[in-house]
């Protein structure tokens, strides 16, 4: 199963733990969506921006 994963929000203002996640997880502007493999690696770095981001699962890769 993999993880659709937009950006909602701007990181105008965020702390810098938010910025690295949001980086890390490959998105660098508002409205970007990846599609990530689902992992506890994964999951936790959407935990820490969970109020910046919309989270979906879809099948396939």
């Amino acid at each position: 199963m993999a993880l659709k994963i937009t950006q909602l929000k701007g990181l105008v203002g965020t702390k810098k733990n938010q910025r690295d996640a949001i980086r890390s997880l490959g998105l660098k502007r508002i409205g970007q969506s990846v599609v990530l493999q689902d992992s506890p690696a994964v999951r936790g770095q959407v935990n820490v921006v969970r109020h910046m981001v919309q989270v979906e699962e879809v099948a396939g890769e």
